[in-house]
């Protein structure tokens, strides 16, 4: 039976690191930006990252897909990362937190 437990903790940490992430654009979070669509997490500690940027063609992507990927890294029990690029759906502003 899988440690669901475990790998919800592992997800939570993830998340929390992933907060100081910060877009070079708007000067928030990713987080709170609403960019961070999707944290999995498997019982080995992979981890899958499902984000988006503001804009199709966004300069910062680049930049972003790899802070995520090396915050998410850096969590204990973390053994890999990786971060898909998705426009589905797109972003819009309502996705931020108040």
């Amino acid at each position: 039976m899988p440690d669901t437990s475990k790998q919800a903790n592992l997800i939570e940490q993830v998340r929390q690191q992933l907060s100081m992430v910060i877009d070079p654009e708007m000067g928030r979070s990713v987080l709170d930006m609403g960019l961070i669509y999707l944290i999995e997490a498997d019982q080995a500690g992979d981890i899958h990252i499902s984000m988006t940027t503001t804009t199709k063609g966004c300069p910062a992507s680049t930049f972003l897909k790899e802070a995520i990927q090396a915050c998410a890294a850096s969590v204990a029990g973390v053994k890999s990362v990786e971060v898909e690029l998705t426009y589905d759906p797109p972003w819009n502003p309502a996705m931020m937190t108040p």
